[in-house]
């Protein structure tokens, strides 16, 4: 089975959902209720009151430090930008299938259009259909390129919001990083910004159609995300969940509200301090959900080390060895399945190869 075989429409029509989208019993285990998510107000920070930034810092550490996880609101957005992005998402998947098919993601690349992820996997298929769209910032506007080449200048409408979309999401990342190096104490608060001012991104539009059986069936299976840090765009349908205090917990949607979470390059980063938010998406039988997400990435060949004084002096208090997101990307994408031990795992790799070349 691959995307091209996939027909989310044909598939809800049967009694049954086919055995490759089930999960095990501990993937699909019920949520146990919603999890009290900090709210952060970013407008003092970007507004430069430093009171009002100093307070947000501190509800970003306790959240980082706990469960990888909390919202911003008041985040800079154009009115309407977000509104838009996500009805463009609905445009792009209520297309026709051989038109969505135009956009396949081919292979070994980030860019195009899946459903299923069935030419990566044969079993514990995601119940939901996706557009991936590689992300660099200035020109050339690769998403709308991207979109425009596959689909023709009569789709241009879809390219331009979501390179619209894409850009504010980048604008917002970096925000968020200066944020982040406030909360952990940094002498040099803008030492994440500068990190990432020469990275890249990932955009993702996530379409979950309704499912027959979804105490069987998962939209995302539990993981955590190898990038940086992940901002979350979700519509008025709940399905985001997280692990938290030993349970799967519901993160309800918000109006005005992005969901930001901590992945395991940024726990890499923070040497361990913060948590890299392990998180799934499940779906419903009577409504389609819709999310969109922008994961954060640095550039491809740099060293992923946290700055000085998270390390305390000494080689020994590393949690991770040195690594690139390169290296990291290679990883998951051959055949490894993210989960929320994938950095550990990794970690565990580049050392054993270590070794083998120093023998």
């Amino acid at each position: 089975m691959n995307s091209s075989d996939v027909n989310f429409s044909l598939l809800q029509s049967q009694p049954n959902v086919p055995a490759e989208f089930f999960w095990p019993e501990k993937d699909v285990a019920p949520s146990e209720g919603d999890l009290d998510l900090p709210i952060i107000d970013l407008s003092g920070f970007l507004n430069g009151n430093e009171a009002e930034t100093q307070l947000a810092a501190k509800a970003v550490k306790k959240a980082c430090m706990a469960h990888g996880t909390f919202l911003v609101v008041n985040h800079g957005f154009k009115s309407g930008l977000a509104e838009k992005a996500l009805e463009i998402s609905s445009l792009f998947f209520g297309l026709s299938k051989d038109e969505k098919l135009r956009a396949y993601r081919i292979p070994g690349n980030i860019s195009g259009y899946t459903a299923g992820h069935s030419q990566r996997f044969s079993s514990n298929l995601p119940w939901n259909e996706t557009l991936t769209l590689a992300f660099k910032k200035g020109p050339p506007h690769v998403v709308e390129d991207f979109l425009t080449s596959r689909l023709g200048n009569h789709r241009q409408e879809i390219g331009q919001v979501f390179q619209e979309f894409c850009d504010a999401m980048n604008g917002l990342v970096m925000d968020l990083m200066e944020l982040l190096g406030i909360s952990m104490g940094l002498k040099d608060r803008t030492y994440y910004r500068r990190f990432f001012e020469d990275g890249s991104g990932i955009f993702r539009c996530n379409y979950y159609p309704p499912c027959k059986q979804p105490e069987k069936a998962l939209g995302v299976g539990p993981h955590n995300d190898p990038t940086a840090i992940t901002v979350l765009l979700q519509d008025d349908v709940v399905g985001l969940e997280v692990f938290a205090a030993g349970s799967w917990q519901t993160v309800r949607p918000r109006p005005g509200a992005l969901v930001v979470n901590v992945g395991d390059t940024f726990m890499a980063l923070s040497n361990g301090n913060y948590r890299s938010c392990y998180h799934r998406a499940v779906v419903n039988k009577e409504k389609v959900r819709r999310s969109l997400v922008f994961f954060s990435c640095p550039r491809e060949d740099k060293i992923i080390v946290p700055p000085p004084e998270l390390v305390e002096g000494e080689e020994a208090s590393r949690k991770y060895p040195d690594f690139t997101w390169a290296q990291l990307q290679k990883f998951t994408q051959s055949g490894y399945r993210v989960d929320n031990t994938t950095l550990h795992n990794f970690s565990s790799w580049l050392v054993s190869n270590s070794d083998k070349k120093s023998t």
